[in-house]
């Protein structure tokens, strides 16, 4: 077959009857809960878990204690049932985490089903709808062990099921998700000036406000109870990430790291806001610059997503790419970080979309080959040079996948 046709294949819009888009979501669910548990096997192991601190979350609550009022917690409150829930199973710490992985799984398992959602109300054909959701199915064992050791696959499941709910017509309750998702991990607040433009043009001014209401709502219902007992401690686990210095593993990070081995340029590591950071004027300049190339890359995409027509393919290529912007451009570029768009970049079609998967797959494989291997003390004490340069060469990935996202928006298919 042609590669023209091939591409073609994968590119058109096709539907896939019902019961076959379902068997396909049921056996992708499948693989990736085998993935998951292949990750405790042979090659995999993790030697960094925040589910220690999940559990003592988890516990203190149960014992009454008002989190951000009695106890500081660095996460916003819609995270705090994803602590809770395993703690009420068992109080051993080993049992804790088993619970909490089974937890993240279950989290997981719904992000597949809900992204076979998303990709039969974009009409995607057979080939793509499988290998999107392979892709899922099989990112734990490119990432590692992380994927169930941090919460972040709850908040990466509200956001594709905001957008398996905007595309089913349902705008207002995807609004709600996305509220939550915020709520949970911030990040998914991204979304809604595109969801808010994709509402207005379909269905008018009223409708777009309607649902920034929906979304304000639900993310009060979470926040403002905290706010209103202990204002200070809820507002900086929202904040947070906008305070911190310029983590070890962000792209302005691993550019200095080279500039270290290539030219002798002087570093060095202070640990604080619970990671590793390269600290002095230089860095703080470098953090500040990302930040405004952070802004203006979201903004950006806002506005390209706003300016074009309101397709539910646009939606979803803005998705991916919005959250691109953010995770690549960022100050702080955690490992688990990369969760967030394991469930957007599949979702692109056509040349682009294979593009992107590709990068992003590099991305995963590349980040597990120093974390956690390689992170403690190589990279963050003695700052190595191979997990230097892989870092580096992680983050220039991160960039391309932005770039190449950006691309596919110029696109004006109508679906």
């Amino acid at each position: 077959m042609p590669v023209s046709t091939r591409l073609g294949y994968w590119s058109r819009s096709a539907d896939v009857p019902r019961n076959a888009a379902g068997l396909m979501a049921a056996l992708a669910v499948g693989l990736f809960c085998a993935s998951c548990v292949g990750l405790h096997f042979g090659f995999y192991r993790e030697l960094s878990s925040d589910t220690v601190t999940y559990q003592q979350y988890g516990e203190a609550i149960l014992r009454g204690e008002v989190p951000y009022r009695d106890f500081a917690v660095e996460y916003p409150p819609a995270a705090l049932p994803t602590f809770i829930l395993p703690a009420v199973v068992t109080e051993d710490g080993s049992a804790y985490r088993r619970w909490f992985e089974l937890l993240m799984v279950l989290c997981g398992a719904a992000m597949v089903a809900l992204m076979a959602i998303v990709l039969t109300r974009v009409q995607a054909g057979p080939a793509r709808l499988t290998a999107a959701l392979v892709f899922a199915a099989v990112a734990p064992l490119a990432i590692g062990r992380i994927i169930l050791t941090r919460y972040d696959l709850w908040p990466a499941a509200l956001t594709v099921a905001a957008l398996a709910a905007v595309l089913s017509g349902r705008v207002r309750l995807g609004s709600g998700v996305l509220g939550l998702g915020f709520a949970a991990k911030v990040y998914p607040a991204l979304l809604l000036p595109l969801v808010c433009s994709f509402v207005w043009k379909r269905r008018g001014r009223r409708e777009a406000l309607v649902c920034a209401t929906a979304f304000v709502v639900v993310a009060a219902a979470c926040l403002v109870p905290f706010a209103a007992i202990a204002p200070r401690g809820a507002w900086h686990s929202l904040l947070e990430q906008g305070n911190r210095p310029l983590q070890i593993e962000s792209f302005g990070s691993a550019v200095l790291l080279a500039a270290h081995h290539l030219f002798g340029l002087g570093i060095r590591m202070e640990e604080s806001h619970g990671s590793q950071n390269l600290a002095g004027s230089l860095p703080d300049t470098i953090a500040a610059v990302q930040t405004v190339l952070q802004v203006a890359a979201v903004v950006a995409v806002w506005i390209w997503y706003a300016r074009g027509e309101p397709t539910g393919e646009r939606l979803v290529w803005a998705s991916a790419a919005v959250v691109a912007a953010f995770v690549a451009f960022g100050k702080v570029l955690s490992p688990q970080f990369l969760i967030w768009l394991i469930p957007l970049v599949p979702l692109v079609r056509g040349r682009r979309g294979l593009a992107a998967s590709a990068l992003l797959a590099s991305a995963l494989v590349l980040t597990q080959t120093w974390f956690p291997f390689r992170y403690w003390p190589d990279l963050a004490v003695r700052f190595d040079e191979l997990p230097s340069w892989t870092v580096l060469v992680r983050d220039l990935a991160l960039v391309a996948l932005f770039v190449t996202l950006i691309g596919s928006l110029r696109q004006p298919k109508r679906v």
